[in-house]
């Protein structure tokens, strides 16, 4: 038992190194440097932008790529902070502090690995499409609106957190912008767009770092033009290792802070998956999920102690990697190394960087992330998914990713019983029963007459709370002058609470209107249902037919006897 469940949540890099050789590591060690090189400004910017230090944002990329690489259940998954997460963490730390993201991040990391460990990996790909773009939309849109300030080079001392407030502050202070400052950001925006025409392998958002701090800091050194401001304006750079911090976790701080955990654990769940799958195409492997999932899970219990933020599978990296000739967890972990390795040698030179050009780094991300044309393409689609696009993309905008999450996730819910409420039919057959597609017909392919007294219910899809409701109302519209009524289950693949009750209230009540109900054509999970809901002895255990011909003789067989 335990060898199957380890198989099951096996780790793909203990998968992988059994047939590793020096060829695929010499394409690893590539792939992760390069992957580590291109994690370096975006730890960065996502850091800075949630509202942490700069260097936090690389803990994270270190301590979470690494044990996403290690952990995995995907083979070229790069994980860190991700711009998905800038909005959710940023609202944190301005309503509970650092203290509280910390155990924000570290319950969902416990949801993550219950999720792996109750093997929800597949259910969460089956959020519906229209609530992913969405709030994929809206956070790019509140990204967007958060770096205005730095883009403009603005002076404003506090930015409201409310997204209609904010752009109204931005209005009131246009006069305060700083051309050079917005210059910097013009160009940083247009290197990462042009250069992504003339090289794919070394990325837009590095050669526009390293091009415009150069030029900031002859701009600064030389020519004294002091209105443009670094990351050492405003941090204080910590170049080593963290230590680890205890977390003040209590009950109370638990209910308080359970749905922000609830929303970035969603957010990780879906982004990571997403990833994934788009990983799973271009390499031609099969994610596990539940292991993915666990290996978040594991990630953000982990990172909280060293004072970092959430992290999830970025999929812009994760591309880099299999571009760059990544195929084993072995390139992600080495980006990790790499990574760290930059901040303890090299991390003095980022106080160097201008937030402008961090600001042009996240303005392409958010364009990246708006998916617009995806956007624009499922306002034509049904008006029920219209629906739900627009009301998770404002409520993303407007208000926060939490209630949209929440309430994302409720409508998904109802548009997924609407449709199989849609597709679900009961159907009424009193004066003859058409057999031509039946397998248990027996050959009877014209169909068969019924008896007057007998009624034919046939249920086509789940018997479930939202279909018990019309099961009623066919029972009603009918009539009460069957003697028999037979109530046809093969096409049921399951039945709920709900629909057990029902279908036990239509018996008892068929039984003191001297009306015999015979069910045909149960499989055998319904009928385990019904057995351990005691329903053989309201019934009769021979009152359930494994087909339609038996379940007629029975009925024929009931009226004759009545007759006599």
């Amino acid at each position: 038992m335990k060898t199957n469940i380890l198989k099951e949540f096996m780790p793909q890099f203990f998968i992988s190194v059994k047939s590793y050789s020096k060829e695929k590591f010499a394409s690893d060690l590539m792939a992760g440097l390069i992957v580590g090189i291109v994690a370096l400004p975006l730890a960065i910017a996502f850091g800075i932008a949630s509202g942490v230090t700069p260097e936090k944002g690389l803990f994270t990329a270190i301590i979470a790529g690494f044990i996403i690489s290690f952990l995995g259940g995907n083979t070229v998954q790069i994980g860190g902070p991700t711009g998905a997460f800038i909005v959710i963490v940023y609202g944190i730390i301005q309503q509970y502090g650092i203290g509280g993201l910390a155990i924000a991040t570290f319950l969902a990391g416990l949801m993550l690995v219950l999720m792996g460990v109750l093997k929800l990996g597949t259910v969460i790909k089956f959020i519906p499409y229209p609530i992913i773009v969405g709030f994929t939309s809206g956070i790019a849109v509140t990204i967007f609106s958060t770096q205005i300030k730095d883009l403009l080079g603005m002076d404003i001392d506090n930015i409201p957190s409310d997204f209609l407030a904010k752009w109204a502050v931005y209005f009131n202070h246009l006069n305060t912008i700083d051309w050079c400052t917005f210059a910097v950001g013009v160009v940083s925006i247009l290197i990462i767009v042009g250069s992504a025409k003339i090289t794919k392998k070394i990325p837009g958002s590095l050669i526009a770092i390293i091009v415009i701090t150069i030029i900031a800091y002859i701009l600064k050194s030389v020519f004294q033009i002091d209105g443009l401001e670094t990351i050492g304006d405003r941090f204080t750079i910590n170049a080593e290792l963290p230590e680890i911090e205890s977390l003040p976790i209590t009950i109370e701080s638990i209910n308080l802070l359970f749905p922000s955990a609830f929303t970035i654990a969603i957010l990780c769940a879906i982004e990571s998956l997403l990833s994934a799958k788009v990983a799973d195409g271009m390499t031609g492997a099969r994610t596990n999920s539940n292991t993915e999932l666990i290996a978040q899970g594991v990630a953000n219990l982990t990172v909280p102690f060293f004072g970092g933020i959430p992290a999830t599978g970025a999929i812009a990296r994760t591309m880099t990697n299999i571009n760059n000739g990544g195929r084993t967890p072995v390139a992600g972990m080495i980006h990790a190394v790499v990574l760290l390795l930059i901040l303890l040698f090299l991390g003095d030179l980022t106080k160097h960087i201008p937030m402008a050009c961090l600001a042009g780094v996240l303005v392409v991300v958010s364009y990246n992330m708006s998916e617009w044309r995806t956007f624009k393409d499922l306002l034509r689609g049904p008006k029920s998914d219209v629906a739900v696009l627009l009301t998770t993309f404002f409520l993303t905008v407007i208000f926060d990713l939490t209630i949209a999450i929440e309430i994302g996730l409720i409508l998904a819910i109802f548009l997924f019983l609407k449709r199989i409420m849609d597709t679900t039919q009961v159907s009424v057959m009193k004066d003859k029963l058409i057999l031509s597609e039946e397998p248990d017909s027996e050959g009877n392919e014209d169909g068969l007459t019924l008896k007057k007294g007998i009624e034919v219910y046939e249920i086509d899809g789940p018997f479930f709370f939202g279909i018990a409701n019309k099961f009623d109302e066919s029972m009603r519209i009918v009539g009460e002058k069957a003697k028999v009524r037979i109530i046809r289950m093969r096409k049921v693949p399951f039945m709920d609470s709900t629909g057990l009750h029902n279908l036990e209230t239509l018996c008892i009540k068929s039984q003191k209107e001297n009306i015999k109900v015979i069910l045909s054509g149960v499989r055998p999970d319904v009928r385990m249902t019904l057995e351990k809901a005691g329903f053989y002895e309201i019934i009769g255990k021979d009152n359930i037919c494994d087909n339609i011909n038996i379940a007629l003789a029975k009925a024929n067989s009931f009226l004759d006897e009545n007759n006599q």
